[in-house]
């Protein structure tokens, strides 16, 4: 064999990552760091599957063979027409197969010392997989609580600029946690992305400093929490947030604007509270919010939705919540955040 093969320990020792599968399956996730110089593109790839399928495999290799040949010669013209002769790459495709091995192969007959991944992106996987299932349970984890509003995430934000360890899991997930929390231009990544995203971060904490992540539930928006991670946060230390109510009303109006720009986005939204509010409650709200009293549906919505439903989950996870330090926060204005994050030891 002209190239070596090298597994997913060795990622790091690499000068570039590339992933020659499709576009879509690179998008769905892929190790971090890598680029994508697809070999086959999603039609292609669609087009060799049918030919496998209704004619012959013999006819799918020939004509996918030809693909796989003029795309790796593009990558060579463009992508990489500048990389030296020293320049060291790692190719992988889904499982080690013929679509790296292709590429490795071409490369190692230019006089790259290029090297396939073992296993493929499947055997990446696996990996992220069994590292979300134990590294979690390396951290000390500080979990900051408190109610909808409490400018919780503006606070973790604040905790990373003075030089606190932080994972901000909603910012991972691009999700604000709550039935209001999705946002407008910003979609979540998939489930397998956001796993390689938090390994991504937990592998870069250090276990000998505490770690300070937001109260989740086990689901944020349509990502789901690693069980380790989870069960960690539940059995860890908490920080209580408390900032007035006229304060946390005044923020989400803020913290929220988009929706106070788009009313219509704003009832659809509330419409999956149906199965907790009447269709009486319901139809006031949207009446608030079509009359453009945000203020005054902001904090019947808190008061009467948000609230309870945070006092029942915090008792119900987090038995030490109880017994839990306090941040007094008169408002969520930077300087004041940031005078309460210098003042936690980190």
């Amino acid at each position: 064999m002209l190239f070596k093969v090298a597994n997913v320990s060795q990622l790091g020792t690499f000068d570039e990552i590339i992933d020659v599968r499709s576009p879509s399956e690179f998008a769905e996730d892929h190790i971090p760091g890598a680029i994508n110089c697809p070999v086959l593109t999603d039609a292609e790839r669609r087009h060799v599957g049918t030919l496998y399928k209704q004619v012959s495999p013999f006819e799918a290799r020939k004509v996918g063979a030809a693909l796989v040949a003029r795309n790796i010669a593009h990558h060579l013209e463009t992508r990489f027409a500048d990389r030296p002769k020293s320049w060291r790459p790692l190719v992988y495709c889904w499982r080690g197969g013929q679509r790296s091995g292709a590429t490795a192969l071409v490369m190692a007959q230019v006089g790259w010392p290029v090297h396939q991944l073992e296993g493929g992106y499947k055997s990446y996987r696996r990996e992220v997989l069994e590292q979300l299932g134990a590294l979690p349970g390396r951290f000390h984890y500080r979990v900051i609580c408190g109610p909808t509003g409490s400018g919780k995430s503006r606070f973790l934000h604040a905790l990373a600029e003075a030089g606190h360890q932080v994972i901000d899991l909603e910012g991972l997930a691009c999700h604000r946690g709550s039935v209001l929390g999705r946002l407008p231009d910003a979609p979540q990544p998939t489930q397998k992305m956001f796993d390689s995203l938090l390994l991504t971060r937990l592998r870069a904490l250090d276990p000998a400093r505490p770690v300070f992540v937001e109260s989740e539930s086990k689901k944020i928006g349509f990502i789901t929490l690693p069980d380790a991670l989870f069960e960690a946060m539940h059995s860890s230390d908490c920080l209580l947030v408390e900032v007035p109510l006229a304060e946390r009303v005044r923020f989400l109006q803020e913290d929220y604007a988009f929706y106070l720009h788009d009313p219509d986005a704003l009832v659809r939204q509330l419409g999956f509270l149906k199965t907790v509010h009447s269709r009486e409650q319901l139809a006031a709200w949207e009446s608030l919010a079509r009359q453009g009293q945000f203020g005054t549906l902001v904090e019947e919505l808190l008061v009467q939705h948000y609230d309870p439903l945070y006092h029942r989950s915090m008792s119900r996870h987090y038995p030490r919540l109880a017994h839990s330090p306090k941040v007094a926060l008169s408002s969520l204005a930077p300087a004041v955040l940031r005078t309460a994050a210098e003042a936690l030891p980190s």
